[in-house]
């Protein structure tokens, strides 16, 4: 294979070599993706439906949960197919796209969690210029701009990475197709370099991202402590915890995975990172950011209770309108 046109398809890493821990690996993923589903799509409904949660906060964790849907529904169904037909092997073109969507869709996400660590900001330090910095047209510019932002990185990075010369195989040493994974297939260490200075560029913008973010909690923590009410400080730390816990998972485990030195580098240790944090945000971020949230718990228990009331309502008129129909008539003779 001399390079990236020769090679048809790649192969994906196998979980296990035998049919029973195949068919437990796909059992295993397919709970944990049934989870996010479930989880990101009630609070994709809960905002949607509540005029309550119309405010930028659940604006932008709206946005954050269709990003985590499309994310997990990237990497994993490929996974899970793999496993249970028992193969290995994924399309030049199916691989180029979950290169693209991966990249688009985590890159955005992180903009994202920018985005709404300067929400908490102006909403704790800056609440009487709320209304203004924050409009529902503020708020719908920065949410395009994150999502065209991670448009615009995944495009570069997809068309560098696919424009590199591979002659080292085809087989990939992970369960999707990760940019890593497809370097150390390149045959030259220009090309290899030239990826490498990419992901470097957006190494240094995610971490200016992170430093904005650090500054942002700093800022809010100092205010925090001025509140006098206990009240006011568990509300404040309900919103923002959360928060701060999915960017330090995030950009921990993300930018260790693309810029650990190759020394270290191992199959088992890059299959945890990338399972870090390309699966667990999607399926914990529903759970994290509804445990301490309030008013996210009290929505999603009347979505629910609309839903079992409407379900009932609906099953009562069916059996109270429903008409029996005789299997029979029987003609009585005319009287004489």
């Amino acid at each position: 294979m001399s390079n990236g046109s020769s090679i048809t398809h790649f192969l994906l890493l196998a979980f296990a070599d035998t049919r029973e821990l195949q068919l437990l690996h796909f059992c295993l993923f397919l709970g944990i993706y049934l989870a996010a589903l479930l989880g990101n799509g009630l609070i994709i409904t809960a905002v949607a439906c509540d005029h309550r949660l119309h405010t930028p906060m659940y604006f932008f964790l709206l946005n954050l949960a269709l990003l985590d849907l499309g994310c997990i529904s990237t990497t994993l169904p490929k996974a899970m197919a793999n496993s249970l037909w028992d193969t290995r092997a994924i399309s030049y073109s199916g691989c180029a796209a979950q290169v693209f969507f991966f990249a688009f869709l985590i890159s955005a996400e992180f903009y994202l969690l920018t985005i709404m660590a300067y929400d908490r900001y102006v909403a704790i330090c800056k609440p009487l210029h709320y209304g203004s910095l924050l409009g529902s047209r503020a708020c719908v510019h920065m949410a395009a701009a994150a999502w065209g932002s991670g448009f615009l990185y995944a495009l570069l990075h997809t068309a560098n990475t696919f424009s590199i010369s591979l002659c080292q195989g085809n087989g990939l040493d992970q369960f999707f197709c990760e940019i890593p994974q497809i370097l150390k297939l390149s045959c030259t260490d220009s090309d290899y370099l030239r990826e490498v200075g990419l992901i470097v560029f957006g190494a240094c913008l995610f971490f200016t991202c992170f430093v904005f973010i650090v500054v942002s909690y700093v800022q809010i923590f100092r205010a925090v402590m001025r509140i006098p009410s206990e009240q006011g400080w568990h509300k404040t730390f309900s919103t923002c915890l959360p928060h701060l816990v999915i960017v330090s998972l995030f950009i921990s485990t993300a930018v260790f995975a693309y810029l650990k030195p190759s020394s270290i580098s191992s199959p088992s240790l890059d299959l945890v990172l990338s399972f870090l944090y390309s699966v667990v945000p999607p399926a914990v971020n529903p759970v994290i950011y509804s445990m301490r949230n309030q008013e996210l718990k009290d929505a999603l228990r009347k979505l629910i209770g609309h839903f079992f009331i409407s379900h009932r309502l609906c099953a009562f008129l069916c059996k109270g309108f429903s008409v029996s129909v005789p299997t029979s008539i029987h003609y009585s003779s005319p009287p004489p």
